[in-house]
């Protein structure tokens, strides 16, 4: 049996509470069915800008295209509770999406809307795996659906596709590993990871988009979750500099804001190093210098020993010299050691 928990593979952003997560009965006082939805989302982005040199651009996952789907999802489920009460005398009703108690996709695989893929993703006939899911436990006993055939077979693309290894077998996944949950996360990333991370700025699409069952499949038929190019897929070098303000008139929509800007940027940072943009230099050796958080300086000094040349390594010995933070510190000596160690500040390594 897979343990989950016992293995370390929990995100942390589930609810501790197991029996929660699995009793009905203990989040409603008289739960006779549960109604699960499925809305789908889209997977194709119209006239993608693309990524030159001095002009690379992050990408956000297709999950947070579009308004924040828990608002979009809200509101349709508000609609069904007026629905139900208008009609059923004494409807009890309690929605949720997401950050509810209830597991999502197990729901989901009971009510028969799709079948739990190995890429631990809820797949269903119509949609594909491009479907964003949410619940309603009521009073109201409606008749039960069944669950649909796991169409999967021998399949292992999603689990073979995994930047990272993180999906450990088929519906098992090390939440601590996945680049989505990575890029989630605050604080600093190990070297590993951040190479793994590419230029991912919010999630990760990979195991979705190698499945056979995604193949063609494209969704604009929801207003509200249509995308922007130029947030989905923004420009980098401008979020290092981004302000509170300007992020939350930007990103304050969208799902990918939820755990505020600071990820964002360190994970702007990293995909400027991941593409060795020569052009950024000047701006992470100010981002070194100045900023006051750990976790940005800390990658900075990586992403400049990935790029490298004589004005990276200048900036990396002039931080060496004045950092006081013993993790900043590692990775400047890493980063100068990839470069020569600290006297790599003499010449330009383009040769």
């Amino acid at each position: 049996m897979y343990r989950h928990r016992e293995r370390g593979h929990e995100s942390g952003f589930e609810e501790p509470d197991i029996e929660k997560r699995t009793h009905p009965e203990l989040l409603h006082s008289e739960p006779r069915s549960i109604i699960s939805i499925a809305v789908a989302y889209p997977s194709k982005l119209p006239n993608p800008p693309r990524s030159e040199p001095g002009a690379y651009r992050g990408i956000i996952s297709r999950s947070a295209w579009g308004e924040d789907y828990h608002h979009v999802l809200r509101r349709r489920l508000e609609r069904l509770e007026h629905y139900l009460h208008e009609r059923v005398e004494g409807a009890v009703v309690r929605s949720m999406v997401d950050t509810g108690e209830l597991v999502d996709r197990a729901v989901a695989e009971r009510a028969g809307i799709g079948w739990s893929g190995k890429n631990c993703a809820v797949i269903t006939p119509e949609w594909g795996s491009w479907v964003y899911l949410g619940e309603m436990i009521t009073n109201i006993p409606f008749p039960a659906d069944k669950p649909i055939t796991d169409l999967c077979g021998d399949c292992t693309l999603c689990i073979d596709a995994c930047p990272t290894g993180a999906l450990v077998g088929p519906g098992q996944l090390n939440a601590s590993r996945c680049v989505s949950f990575v890029t989630q996360t605050k604080g600093i990333v190990s070297d590993e990871m951040k190479e793994k991370i590419g230029n991912r700025l919010y999630g990760c699409d990979t195991c979705q988009i190698v499945c056979p069952h995604n193949k063609g499949k494209n969704w604009a038929h929801q207003p509200e979750l249509q995308p922007d190019p130029e947030l989905v897929k923004p420009l980098l070098l401008p979020l290092l500099e981004i302000g509170n303000k300007e992020f939350k008139q930007r990103y304050g929509q969208s799902a990918a804001a939820w755990r505020g800007k600071k990820p964002i940027q360190r994970n702007a940072v990293i995909a400027l190093g991941n593409f060795k943009d020569r052009s950024a230099v000047p701006a992470l050796a100010k981002l070194l210098a100045e900023d006051p958080r750990p976790e940005l300086r800390e990658t900075a000094a990586w992403a400049l020993g990935k790029i490298g040349g004589g004005e990276a390594a200048a900036a990396l010995r002039e931080a060496r010299e004045r950092e006081t933070e013993p993790a900043v510190i590692e990775a400047l000596d890493k980063a100068l050691g990839r470069l020569g160690g600290p006297d790599a500040a003499g010449a330009d390594t383009d040769g």
